[in-house]
């Protein structure tokens, strides 16, 4: 059936066709087994060519050689083992008439010395790259010499793993560190004029060419403005596009806008929720009318609504999609059969990333069949066992999941849920108005189970009696938890939660402590909330660095308005006690590295954050009505098999608690047990 839809269009490519106009751009998801993308990597980039984009771009980047060591799980372009291994990925991705590129790249700077083989990370120049902290040494000619021969092997690697093309990585990396005066200080052949900054690019793409012929598609990802004042300007990085463009050796530009060497300027590159969306969508246009070729661009183009304006507007030839494909990889599938509105939404939070630039694998918030695709399904089939009559209590992340997952499954589902409305921590969260895109993990499930014709029960607090009079024969408990003060020596009933804070309930007052004994989005939300209320505010935390469960793009919205509204950091110190002063609080805080050092803050509050302990009563009050008395066995639950064991012959139920009923944990912790133990019921 043929489509107006201007994103359903096919692409020609020199000689590759593109089924339609939707791709997910290179990235790293950390997904590598000694440097090679072994199962869990052939998954997850199978999964989108079967939820219909036309061209995947794997890997973000691999590097081409050994002294380029993996920042965050790079594959290893440079060693002949990944030529299998690439060669199932693309057979895979190629089954369902998904092309399949690699990005290839040296790192320069942008890596570690202490990985690996501990050989020394290089540059244009000695310039420090401060995401990595490393100090490069100059690139010398014996240096450059090989890194050709290298890129020109890994290319050769590539075509002969049947890969329909490769593009090069040149932002933030060695490549287009030699075209930024930022970068290039160098006064012989590659530094100076735009010709000279050039000479190592072309060096490289002659070699490729030599390599793998003229008919293999060669593109580069590249920076075409640096945007800040000592970087690669807008004028320059257009002409360099113009000139790549125009050489006969490139078949097209991925255009970038940005640098990436701080976290803040990574996130301009790209934004998080509370960010401008698509930010640099106009600019990619206005390369593409510059060049006159074919252009492809990725930057929080999170909507189909805003990639079909891309198409359509002709600002691209070919759209990426990437956090939104992490976030649902059937996206395409999806517009082409009408439900455009069953699309799970990337909300922005960027879990992925963050998870990936802190040495863990990219998952998705909401997702968490995302990287997991040996064990989990992204689409639920019906059980082929017994259909229950299931009761989920509790209608917060978990919950919501649990129950999405059990009906797509075909039981009965019946949701309890004490408050108004659903959302529990989440709709919490989404108080803060920059962070107000996480409601769409809530409503995505609300819409999914009205699909399904799930009931849910608002203003319900469940006993044991609610419960029982749906004669369920499964109990999900998803009651979640609520906040508790961090272990004082006294004045408790002193101290304010940072829940009141985020609600609304309790307004900031003139000069306030908060102190984080968790480190998550739970006390830095408070702190910024309360900043920016005008509040004379110390954020206070026991941690060696405060925060330490989030990752540096999510930081930095929070460091922002801590600048921006004086918001003075303590860290490495404890909060004791509290006691009250006439109108005012009195904190005494201490040290755990000097024994006996103690400090006062006179303020007008103290707000402490310090998890959650679950809500369990209604847990522990059916535990003994249960066939399983609520146990679940760990191994069959990892493995396979019965997770509920036959430990009460009297019980009436299958019995089992997820979420933060359990623990404290965060909204991705929620979704998984949703979907993990839903799919055992």
């Amino acid at each position: 059936m043929t489509s107006n839809d201007p994103l359903l269009q096919p692409y020609q490519l020199r000689h590759l066709t593109l089924k339609n106009r939707i791709m997910s751009t290179s990235h790293e998801p950390a997904y590598s087994e000694d440097g090679m993308p072994k199962e869990r990597y052939r998954l997850y980039h199978a999964e989108k060519a079967r939820g219909g984009m036309a061209l995947t771009m794997t890997a973000g980047s691999a590097i081409v050689s050994r002294d380029s060591p993996a920042a965050f799980g790079n594959l290893h372009a440079y060693d002949d083992a990944i030529v299998p291994w690439m060669a199932e990925l693309a057979d895979a991705c190629h089954e369902h008439d998904c092309k399949v590129m690699i990005q290839l790249t040296h790192l320069g700077r942008r890596t570690a010395w202490n990985k690996a083989d501990w050989l020394p990370v290089l540059s244009a120049s000695p310039v420090r790259e401060a995401a990595h902290r490393t100090f490069p040494k100059t690139a010398e000619d014996w240096d450059l010499d090989r890194i050709v021969g290298d890129y020109a092997s890994a290319a050769q690697r590539m075509q002969a793993a049947g890969l329909d093309g490769i593009e090069f990585e040149a932002y933030g990396h060695l490549l287009d560190g030699f075209w930024s005066p930022a970068t290039n200080h160098r006064d012989d052949v590659y530094g100076g004029s735009l010709d000279n900054r050039l000479r190592f690019t072309w060096r490289v793409i002659d070699a490729v060419r030599a390599a793998v012929g003229p008919d293999f598609l060669v593109g580069i990802r590249m920076v075409a403005d640096e945007d800040f004042d000592k970087g690669l300007s807008r004028q320059e990085g257009v002409e360099i596009a113009q000139r790549l463009a125009s050489s006969g050796k490139f078949d097209f530009l991925n255009i970038i806008r940005g640098h990436i060497d701080t976290d803040a300027a990574l996130t301009g590159v790209i934004p998080i929720h509370g960010m401008p969306s698509s930010p640099h969508l106009d600019f990619a246009g206005e390369v593409r009318a510059a060049t006159k070729f074919p252009v492809f661009h990725a930057a929080r183009i999170a909507d189909v609504a805003t990639a079909r304006h891309a198409i359509a507007s002709g600002k691209l030839d070919m759209v990426g999609m990437t956090r939104a494909h992490i976030a649902d990889p059937h996206i395409t599938a999806k517009v082409m059969a009408g439900e455009e509105h069953r699309i799970r939404p990337c909300v922005g939070a960027t879990y992925c990333l963050d998870r990936i630039y802190e040495g863990g694998g990219a998952l998705c918030i909401h997702n968490a069949a995302t990287g997991r695709e040996a064990t989990i399904p992204h689409v639920i089939s019906r059980t082929d066992g017994p259909l229950r009559r299931t009761v989920v209590v509790g209608a917060g992340a978990a919950g919501l999941e649990a129950a999405r997952v059990l009906a797509e499954r075909g039981h009965k589902v019946t949701v309890l849920e004490a408050a108004s409305q659903a959302g529990g921590q989440i709709r919490l969260a989404a108080q803060n108005p920059r962070r107000r895109e996480l409601i769409g993990i809530v409503d995505w499930r609300l819409a999914e189970l009205e699909r399904l014709g799930v009931e849910i029960r608002y203003d319900v607090w469940a006993g044991a009696d609610d419960v029982l009079a749906l004669d369920p024969d499964a109990v999900v408990i998803a009651t979640g938890g609520l906040p508790q003060n961090p272990p004082l020596d006294g004045g408790d009933e002193l101290v304010t939660s940072s829940w009141d804070i985020i609600a609304g309930s309790v307004k900031p007052a003139e000069n306030v402590l908060l102190y984080d004994d968790n480190g998550g989005h739970q006390g830095m939300t408070a702190a910024e909330l309360i900043g920016k209320a005008g509040s004379k505010l110390e954020l206070l935390t026991p941690e060696r660095f405060f925060a330490p469960e989030i990752g540096g793009m999510n930081h930095v919205p929070y460091m922002e308005a801590f600048h921006r509204h004086g918001v003075k950091i303590t860290i490495n110190t404890r909060l004791q006690r509290v006691r009250r002063d006439g109108n005012q609080l009195v904190a005494t805080l201490v040290s755990d590295f000097a024994k006996g050092w103690s400090e006062e803050r006179r303020v007008d509050q103290v707000v402490v954050e310090h998890g959650t302990l679950p809500l369990d009563e209604l847990y522990l009050e059916l535990k003994p009505l249960s066939k399983n008395s609520g146990a679940i066995d760990y191994t069959s639950l990892i493995h396979g098999g019965d997770i509920f064991p036959d430990n009460n012959p009297d019980g009436r139920f299958l019995l089992l608690r997820i979420g933060d009923a359990v623990q404290a944990r965060n909204i991705h912790a929620a979704i998984y047990d949703g979907i993990r133990f839903g799919l055992r019921i």
